[in-house]
Protein backbone atom coordinates (compact mmCIF):
# COMPACT_ATOMS: atom_id res chain seq x y z
CA UNK A 1 0.00 0.00 0.00
CA UNK A 2 1.34 3.37 -0.89
CA UNK A 3 2.10 6.29 1.62
CA UNK A 4 0.34 9.50 0.64
CA UNK A 5 2.75 12.38 0.09
CA UNK A 6 2.30 15.74 2.29
CA UNK A 7 1.07 17.02 -0.73
CA UNK A 8 -1.56 14.82 -1.20
CA UNK A 9 -2.80 15.14 2.01
CA UNK A 10 -3.08 18.84 2.12
CA UNK A 11 -4.78 18.39 -1.47
CA UNK A 12 -7.82 15.96 0.05
CA UNK A 13 -8.18 18.41 2.71
CA UNK A 14 -8.65 21.15 0.80
CA UNK A 15 -11.20 19.27 -1.40
CA UNK A 16 -12.87 18.43 1.77
CA UNK A 17 -13.06 22.00 2.69
CA UNK A 18 -15.34 22.87 -0.44
CA UNK A 19 -18.21 23.67 0.98
CA UNK A 20 -17.02 26.05 3.33
CA UNK A 21 -15.04 27.68 0.77
CA UNK A 22 -18.19 28.10 -1.05
CA UNK A 23 -20.07 29.44 1.32
CA UNK A 24 -17.62 32.33 1.66
CA UNK A 25 -16.37 33.04 -1.70
CA UNK A 26 -18.17 35.54 -4.43
CA UNK A 27 -20.83 33.77 -6.67
CA UNK A 28 -18.58 34.28 -9.92
CA UNK A 29 -15.49 32.26 -7.85
CA UNK A 30 -16.30 28.48 -7.73
CA UNK A 31 -14.82 26.48 -4.90
CA UNK A 32 -13.88 23.79 -7.20
CA UNK A 33 -11.41 26.92 -8.61
CA UNK A 34 -10.61 28.54 -5.79
CA UNK A 35 -8.98 25.32 -4.66
CA UNK A 36 -6.82 24.71 -7.65
CA UNK A 37 -5.04 27.61 -7.13
CA UNK A 38 -4.19 26.90 -3.59
CA UNK A 39 -2.58 23.63 -4.57
CA UNK A 40 -0.94 25.34 -6.98
CA UNK A 41 -0.04 28.18 -4.77
CA UNK A 42 1.46 24.85 -2.81
CA UNK A 43 3.21 23.10 -5.07
CA UNK A 44 4.74 26.43 -6.44
CA UNK A 45 6.12 27.38 -2.67
CA UNK A 46 7.01 23.61 -0.87
CA UNK A 47 7.51 25.63 2.28
CA UNK A 48 3.48 25.74 3.20
CA UNK A 49 3.63 22.21 3.08
CA UNK A 50 5.80 22.16 6.49
CA UNK A 51 3.85 24.70 7.67
CA UNK A 52 1.06 23.96 10.63
CA UNK A 53 -1.79 22.53 8.64
CA UNK A 54 -4.32 24.60 10.25
CA UNK A 55 -2.90 27.84 9.95
CA UNK A 56 -2.65 27.60 5.94
CA UNK A 57 -6.13 26.17 5.64
CA UNK A 58 -7.05 29.19 8.09
CA UNK A 59 -5.24 31.69 5.75
CA UNK A 60 -7.10 30.02 2.54
CA UNK A 61 -10.22 30.54 4.41
CA UNK A 62 -9.71 34.68 4.97
CA UNK A 63 -8.73 34.40 0.97
CA UNK A 64 -11.78 33.12 0.28
CA UNK A 65 -14.26 35.55 2.73
CA UNK A 66 -12.37 38.41 1.25
CA UNK A 67 -13.25 37.11 -2.41
CA UNK A 68 -9.63 37.14 -3.66
CA UNK A 69 -7.77 34.13 -5.83
CA UNK A 70 -4.17 33.39 -3.74
CA UNK A 71 -2.30 33.46 -7.01
CA UNK A 72 0.20 35.60 -6.52
CA UNK A 73 -1.68 38.73 -8.19
CA UNK A 74 -4.71 39.34 -6.21
CA UNK A 75 -3.68 37.76 -3.29
CA UNK A 76 -0.65 35.33 -2.18
CA UNK A 77 0.01 32.95 0.92
CA UNK A 78 3.30 33.63 2.35
CA UNK A 79 5.20 31.57 5.31
CA UNK A 80 6.92 32.99 8.61
CA UNK A 81 8.25 31.77 11.78
CA UNK A 82 5.89 32.11 14.76
CA UNK A 83 6.57 31.42 18.24
CA UNK A 84 4.04 28.56 19.62
CA UNK A 85 6.51 28.39 22.95
CA UNK A 86 6.58 32.12 24.51
CA UNK A 87 9.26 34.12 25.19
CA UNK A 88 9.91 31.77 28.64
CA UNK A 89 10.35 28.57 26.14
CA UNK A 90 10.72 29.39 22.55
CA UNK A 91 9.55 26.80 19.79
CA UNK A 92 9.50 28.00 16.37
CA UNK A 93 6.43 26.89 13.94
CA UNK A 94 6.20 27.67 10.04
CA UNK A 95 2.49 29.33 9.54
CA UNK A 96 1.01 30.35 6.44
CA UNK A 97 0.39 33.85 6.50
CA UNK A 98 -2.41 35.46 4.04
CA UNK A 99 -1.99 38.23 2.30
CA UNK A 100 -3.47 40.53 -0.02
CA UNK A 101 -1.62 41.99 -3.09
CA UNK A 102 -2.12 45.32 -4.66
CA UNK A 103 -4.06 43.90 -7.78
CA UNK A 104 -6.72 41.98 -5.20
CA UNK A 105 -6.79 45.44 -3.40
CA UNK A 106 -7.69 47.59 -6.31
CA UNK A 107 -9.93 45.15 -7.35
CA UNK A 108 -12.43 45.62 -3.81
CA UNK A 109 -12.01 49.31 -4.45
CA UNK A 110 -13.61 49.29 -7.58
CA UNK A 111 -16.20 46.81 -6.57
CA UNK A 112 -17.11 48.66 -3.21
CA UNK A 113 -17.87 51.99 -5.17
CA UNK A 114 -16.55 53.48 -2.10
CA UNK A 115 -13.97 55.56 -4.52
CA UNK A 116 -14.13 56.26 -8.29
CA UNK A 117 -10.41 55.82 -8.89
CA UNK A 118 -7.25 54.65 -7.00
CA UNK A 119 -3.61 54.81 -8.22
CA UNK A 120 -0.25 53.19 -6.43
CA UNK A 121 2.47 53.89 -8.38
CA UNK A 122 6.96 53.86 -7.58
CA UNK A 123 8.97 56.11 -8.68
CA UNK A 124 12.81 55.82 -9.96
CA UNK A 125 15.61 58.15 -9.48
CA UNK A 126 15.44 59.03 -13.02
CA UNK A 127 12.19 59.51 -13.68
CA UNK A 128 11.02 63.09 -13.71
CA UNK A 129 8.78 63.56 -10.42
CA UNK A 130 7.43 66.61 -7.94
CA UNK A 131 5.10 66.73 -5.55
CA UNK A 132 3.81 69.98 -4.19
CA UNK A 133 1.43 71.66 -1.75
CA UNK A 134 0.34 74.97 -2.23
CA UNK A 135 -3.39 76.99 -1.36
CA UNK A 136 -5.14 75.20 -4.08
CA UNK A 137 -4.40 72.11 -2.54
CA UNK A 138 -2.15 68.90 -3.41
CA UNK A 139 -0.07 68.55 -6.95
CA UNK A 140 2.13 65.70 -8.14
CA UNK A 141 3.70 64.93 -11.52
CA UNK A 142 5.33 61.78 -12.53
CA UNK A 143 6.83 61.05 -16.31
CA UNK A 144 8.85 57.57 -16.00
CA UNK A 145 11.67 56.73 -17.90
CA UNK A 146 10.29 54.34 -20.51
CA UNK A 147 13.61 53.42 -21.82
CA UNK A 148 16.91 52.43 -20.54
CA UNK A 149 17.75 52.28 -16.75
CA UNK A 150 15.37 53.82 -14.63
CA UNK A 151 17.82 53.93 -11.13
CA UNK A 152 16.76 53.51 -7.82
CA UNK A 153 14.00 53.80 -5.81
CA UNK A 154 12.96 57.37 -4.30
CA UNK A 155 9.41 57.43 -3.66
CA UNK A 156 5.89 55.70 -3.92
CA UNK A 157 2.81 57.09 -3.77
CA UNK A 158 -1.06 56.66 -4.54
CA UNK A 159 -3.52 59.14 -5.80
CA UNK A 160 -7.36 58.47 -4.88
CA UNK A 161 -10.52 60.22 -6.90
CA UNK A 162 -13.82 59.99 -4.73
CA UNK A 163 -17.39 60.04 -6.20
CA UNK A 164 -17.90 63.44 -5.53
CA UNK A 165 -14.36 64.61 -7.25
CA UNK A 166 -12.33 64.77 -4.72
CA UNK A 167 -8.45 63.73 -4.83
CA UNK A 168 -6.17 63.01 -2.50
CA UNK A 169 -2.20 62.52 -2.55
CA UNK A 170 -0.29 59.87 -0.64
CA UNK A 171 3.99 60.38 -1.02
CA UNK A 172 6.04 58.04 1.09
CA UNK A 173 9.85 58.36 1.21
CA UNK A 174 12.10 55.49 -0.04
CA UNK A 175 13.41 56.03 3.59
CA UNK A 176 10.07 56.23 5.15
CA UNK A 177 8.94 53.00 3.16
CA UNK A 178 11.87 51.10 4.75
CA UNK A 179 10.73 52.15 7.95
CA UNK A 180 7.70 50.06 7.16
CA UNK A 181 9.55 46.56 6.49
CA UNK A 182 11.82 46.99 9.24
CA UNK A 183 8.58 46.43 11.53
CA UNK A 184 7.74 43.34 9.45
CA UNK A 185 8.61 40.37 11.14
CA UNK A 186 9.77 38.25 7.25
CA UNK A 187 11.41 41.61 6.40
CA UNK A 188 13.75 39.66 4.96
CA UNK A 189 12.44 36.98 3.20
CA UNK A 190 8.68 36.60 0.81
CA UNK A 191 7.00 39.37 -0.67
CA UNK A 192 9.39 42.29 0.96
CA UNK A 193 12.38 40.74 -0.57
CA UNK A 194 10.60 39.04 -4.33
CA UNK A 195 8.25 42.20 -4.62
CA UNK A 196 9.54 45.30 -3.14
CA UNK A 197 7.64 47.48 -5.21
CA UNK A 198 4.55 45.89 -4.40
CA UNK A 199 5.10 45.97 -1.03
CA UNK A 200 5.72 49.95 -1.35
CA UNK A 201 2.70 50.16 -3.76
CA UNK A 202 0.66 48.35 -0.99
CA UNK A 203 2.24 50.24 2.29
CA UNK A 204 0.98 53.52 0.18
CA UNK A 205 -2.05 52.81 -0.16
CA UNK A 206 -2.63 51.82 3.27
CA UNK A 207 -1.54 55.00 4.60
CA UNK A 208 -3.54 57.22 1.82
CA UNK A 209 -6.58 54.66 3.16
CA UNK A 210 -6.75 56.75 6.65
CA UNK A 211 -7.97 59.84 4.68
CA UNK A 212 -10.42 58.16 2.87
CA UNK A 213 -14.33 56.51 2.59
CA UNK A 214 -13.61 53.01 3.73
CA UNK A 215 -16.19 50.03 4.23
CA UNK A 216 -15.39 48.10 7.23
CA UNK A 217 -14.93 44.69 4.27
CA UNK A 218 -12.34 46.99 2.39
CA UNK A 219 -10.85 48.08 5.57
CA UNK A 220 -10.23 44.33 6.46
CA UNK A 221 -8.51 43.68 3.60
CA UNK A 222 -6.08 46.46 3.89
CA UNK A 223 -5.32 44.88 7.35
CA UNK A 224 -4.94 41.40 6.69
CA UNK A 225 -1.35 40.92 7.12
CA UNK A 226 -1.46 43.23 10.05
CA UNK A 227 -0.26 39.70 12.74
CA UNK A 228 3.13 39.77 10.02
CA UNK A 229 4.15 43.43 12.12
CA UNK A 230 5.20 44.82 15.17
CA UNK A 231 2.19 46.89 15.29
CA UNK A 232 3.12 50.15 16.40
CA UNK A 233 6.32 50.06 15.24
CA UNK A 234 4.53 49.86 11.82
CA UNK A 235 2.22 52.79 12.37
CA UNK A 236 4.44 55.25 13.37
CA UNK A 237 6.57 54.40 10.21
CA UNK A 238 3.51 54.47 8.03
CA UNK A 239 2.34 58.18 9.68
CA UNK A 240 5.60 59.51 9.32
CA UNK A 241 5.69 62.92 7.39
CA UNK A 242 9.05 63.02 8.81
CA UNK A 243 12.46 61.89 10.75
CA UNK A 244 10.37 64.05 13.52
CA UNK A 245 7.89 61.40 14.81
CA UNK A 246 6.16 61.11 17.59
CA UNK A 247 6.92 57.42 18.87
CA UNK A 248 5.17 57.73 22.54
CA UNK A 249 1.22 58.49 20.72
CA UNK A 250 -1.53 57.49 22.84
CA UNK A 251 -2.72 54.25 22.90
CA UNK A 252 -7.20 54.04 21.89
CA UNK A 253 -7.39 52.58 25.26
CA UNK A 254 -5.27 55.28 26.80
CA UNK A 255 -7.88 57.96 24.59
CA UNK A 256 -10.66 56.59 25.98
CA UNK A 257 -9.55 56.26 29.34
CA UNK A 258 -8.54 59.87 29.53
CA UNK A 259 -11.91 61.04 27.87
CA UNK A 260 -13.98 59.18 29.84
CA UNK A 261 -11.48 60.26 33.23
CA UNK A 262 -11.89 56.87 34.88
CA UNK A 263 -9.09 54.52 36.43
CA UNK A 264 -7.32 51.95 34.26
CA UNK A 265 -8.98 49.32 36.00
CA UNK A 266 -11.96 50.24 35.10
CA UNK A 267 -14.47 47.73 32.97
CA UNK A 268 -13.65 49.55 29.89
CA UNK A 269 -12.28 46.59 27.87
CA UNK A 270 -8.83 47.55 25.40
CA UNK A 271 -9.68 47.54 22.21
CA UNK A 272 -7.54 44.81 20.57
CA UNK A 273 -4.75 45.93 18.16
CA UNK A 274 -4.89 44.59 14.67
CA UNK A 275 -1.90 41.96 14.69
CA UNK A 276 0.63 42.65 10.82
CA UNK A 277 4.99 40.57 6.69
CA UNK A 278 8.06 40.05 4.72
CA UNK A 279 14.46 44.00 1.47
CA UNK A 280 15.32 45.44 -1.42
CA UNK A 281 14.51 44.20 -5.25
CA UNK A 282 13.95 46.40 -7.95
CA UNK A 283 11.68 44.02 -10.13
CA UNK A 284 8.24 43.43 -10.01
CA UNK A 285 5.86 40.63 -9.83
CA UNK A 286 2.94 40.62 -11.82
CA UNK A 287 -3.02 36.35 13.81
CA UNK A 288 -3.28 35.52 16.31
CA UNK A 289 0.28 35.34 17.42
CA UNK A 290 1.50 37.41 20.51
CA UNK A 291 3.57 41.00 19.49
CA UNK A 292 7.47 40.20 19.22
CA UNK A 293 7.31 36.35 18.97
CA UNK A 294 7.63 36.33 14.45
CA UNK A 295 11.12 36.20 13.18
CA UNK A 296 12.34 36.30 9.75
CA UNK A 297 12.61 32.43 8.04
Amino acid sequence: MNQITPVEEVKNALRRLEPQFKLALPPHVSPERFVRVIITAVQQTPDLITCDRQSLYGAAMKSAQDGLLPDGREAALVVFNHNVGGKQNPKWEKHAQYLPMTAGILKKVRNSGELSAISPHVVYEHDEFAYWIDEKGEHLKHVPKLSGERGKVTHAYAVATTKDGAVYIEVMTFEEIEKVREASRAKDSGPWVSWWGEMARKTVIRRLSKRLPMSTDLEQTLHADDSLYDIKDAEIAEDAKSERVEKTKPTRLEKIIDAKKVEPQSTIKPIAQPAKVTSLAQTEPGEDAALGDEVPI
